[in-house]
């Protein structure tokens, strides 16, 4: 009766290791792109030249580096499984926009790096879940405008990294609910200290010297040698209209498509019926070739584990037929 006991044994065993390679294929050791840790807790998929993001990241992942890759967008679900994430790297790739909601599950996440990409605006409220991050990098991007209370549930934020955009001012207010900020860098930006709503940000850095990094960097676009924060009402005495708002007044009966299309992707659409629009399904990217590589390997493991598996029954069932 040894037999079919030992069989049953093999199989069980196959089944799991089976499982576990289904579920493991992300990492290096399972013949995956990324590297992990002993608890899957740090994956690290950075240098791969990953063009979308591996889809089967653990659960309990808390870092998750994706950093120096050939990123161009995020699927909208990209990081909807991962809510204990508490670091997260997107830098040096190329984003030129993020979906709305893309960061709506990370509620543990504490530090957010998205610099040296294309960012030229960022989605309405698209920090809004992230209540616990205490660092914010989105320098070195194209960004031309911040929206109305962007970082207004960033609370517990620490350092915000500005610098080395195209930001000419802020909206009002945009800094005032960030009442744990200690460094904050806005130098390598073209500030227009010609328009009066540049005195907002003139009289926040002169309240805050102490957090911002080079105060006397942040400098005006027109006039490098003059510092914001030494501009006076007279030197921005015009009424501008505010590149950070929609309500600009058209110069001409046409409007440039890179206008368009900047205003279109701010626009709250209710993201199940636009997916449903372009007939959108998951995955939003063809795979890399390590990804295909990737898939390769998983199904010839997947073949000889179901051989093997099919082998073990027809051993429990010779045995049980001839007892």
């Amino acid at each position: 009766m040894m037999g079919p006991v030992l069989a049953a044994c093999l199989l069980i065993i196959l089944s799991t290791a089976w499982i576990s390679q289904a579920n493991e294929a992300l990492c290096k050791k399972d013949g995956g792109v990324c590297s992990c840790n002993n608890n899957k807790n740090s994956v690290d998929c950075s240098y791969k030249k990953l063009t979308a993001i591996p889809s089967n990241i653990p659960v309990e992942t808390t870092e998750l580096r994706l950093n120096f890759n050939s990123l161009s967008k995020l699927s909208p679900k990209a990081f909807h499984h991962l809510s204990k994430l508490t670091y997260l790297s997107l830098d040096n790739n190329q984003l030129q926009t993020l979906p709305p909601g893309v960061f709506d599950h990370l509620v543990s996440l504490d530090k957010l790096v998205l610099s040296d990409n294309q960012l030229k605006s960022l989605p309405p409220r698209v920090f809004d879940s992230l209540t616990k991050l205490t660092w914010l990098s989105l320098n070195t991007n194209k960004l031309q405008r911040l929206p109305d209370g962007v970082f207004d549930k960033l609370t517990l934020l620490e350092k915000l990294y500005l610098e080395n955009n195209q930001l000419q001012s802020v909206p009002r207010g945009t800094f005032d609910s960030l009442s744990s900020i200690s460094t904050i860098e806005l130098l390598g930006n073209p500030w227009d200290c010609s328009c009066n709503d540049i005195l907002y940000l003139r009289d926040w850095i002169d309240d805050n010297k102490d957090k911002v990094t080079g105060a006397q960097d942040a400098a005006c676009g027109d006039q490098q040698s003059k510092a914001v924060l030494d501009i006076t009402e007279k030197d921005a005495a015009s009424d501008c209209v505010s590149p950070n708002t929609t309500t600009a007044i058209p110069t001409s009966t046409t409007t440039p498509a890179s206008v368009i299309y900047d205003d279109i992707h701010e626009i709250k659409v209710p993201q199940e019926n636009f997916q449903k629009f372009l007939g959108y399904q998951e995955p939003d990217h063809l795979p890399t070739q390590p990804q295909c590589l990737m898939s390769i390997s998983g199904y010839l493991g997947l073949m000889m584990s179901l051989m093997l598996t099919s082998a073990a029954i027809l051993y429990v069932f010779h045995f049980l037929k001839k007892a």
